[in-house]
């Protein structure tokens, strides 16, 4: 038996009909790029959006960016503005080098930094331990006969000459100082932003004030020499070695209740009269030049008796009562307030 559709014999199914799109829309085609020849496949890397990624930096001036950056440094406007950037930078260092260069000579500078790790380690021994220390002139060498007078002299620099003073040491112990005195105000728990700035404005007044009063002391004392300021600037900053090794040895004992009592007394006392010896005997040659040696060098050499006696008394006064005022005040640690406070 078989069964028959529902439709009857004769039915037939409807015919079918797709749906039309009411919104044409058309897809653009895709098409894979060309193949690269030989000479794009070895010039870098080719990017799917046209042009090659290292094709870059090449302008008037030799410089083009990448399209990555839409052209902005490319825009005339831009590139004016950099000109204009450049053009003040030049300016501005050839105004520093011409202002800076009529006061300090920059290869009389370079003469102070000419230093070696062998001559800094002994150098701060020299500073600590000077007790012993012989001889304590400064060497020199005969001047090339170029452009120089007939005789004349040079200091050797510092890598040639212990008894040299530099420049070295006593900026990297003044940036020390400023950075353990910040260190110590935090660890006292009393530490504030306004810290280091104050610290620094403190210890380069210091300098300073050093700095005049030895210069005023050199004018009125007619005491003349080429490199004067520069070795004054460099014999002004070794006492920052006294004063860290203060700071350390009496901090860390007092465990960071300032730099009172007993120990820091005792640790001052001693670095301050290393400090003093030290500076009578390596300025010596500065205030109280020897008239035995050798011409040149910027020294002069014929003083007067009376002059040689005052010459000698403000170098006392320098070496033992003004480093005393200044030490006391850089070694002044309080455990309250962070900086000043009573030794």
């Amino acid at each position: 038996m078989q069964r028959q559709g529902f439709g009857g014999p004769n039915a037939h199914s409807p015919p079918l009909h797709h749906p039309v799109p009411q919104h044409v829309s058309t897809v653009p085609m895709m098409r894979s790029p060309p193949p690269q020849d030989g000479s794009q496949a070895n010039s870098g890397y080719a990017s799917p959006y046209g042009g090659n990624m290292n094709q870059a930096h090449q302008s008037q001036n030799g410089q083009q960016f990448a399209p990555a950056f839409g052209g902005f440094m490319n825009d005339p406007t831009t590139a004016m503005g950099i000109q204009v950037g450049r053009t003040a930078m030049s300016m501005g260092q050839e105004y520093m080098d011409s202002h800076v260069r009529r006061y300090v000579s920059t290869i009389a500078l370079k003469h102070y930094f000419n230093v070696t790790t062998g001559y800094v380690l002994k150098k701060l021994i020299l500073v600590l331990v000077p007790w012993r220390h012989k001889p304590w002139s400064r060497q020199q060498r005969p001047a090339a006969t170029g452009g120089q007078e007939q005789g004349s002299y040079y200091f050797l620099p510092p890598r040639e000459d212990l008894n040299s003073p530099d420049m070295y040491i006593p900026v990297m112990a003044f940036v020390t100082y400023i950075l353990l005195s910040t260190l110590l105000a935090g660890m006292r728990g009393v530490f504030h932003p306004e810290v280091m700035g104050s610290t620094f404005m403190y210890a380069f007044l210091v300098v300073i004030g050093e700095i005049l009063t030895l210069k005023a002391g050199t004018y009125f004392l007619n005491i003349t020499n080429e490199s004067q300021l520069l070795d004054l600037v460099a014999y002004a900053g070794y006492k920052f070695v006294g004063v860290i090794v203060t700071l350390i040895i009496s901090e860390s004992i007092n465990r960071g209740q300032g730099t009172g009592g007993w120990v820091g007394w005792t640790v001052f006392i001693y670095t301050y009269m290393a400090n003093a010896f030290f500076l009578l005997r390596s300025l010596k040659y500065v205030i109280l030049p020897d008239s035995s040696g050798p011409t040149g060098a910027g020294m002069t050499h014929t003083v007067a008796k009376s002059q040689r006696t005052a010459r000698t008394q403000f170098l006392f006064v320098y070496s033992y009562i003004i480093q005393l005022v200044f030490m006391w005040i850089l070694t002044r640690q309080d455990s309250s307030t962070g900086r000043a406070g009573k030794i």
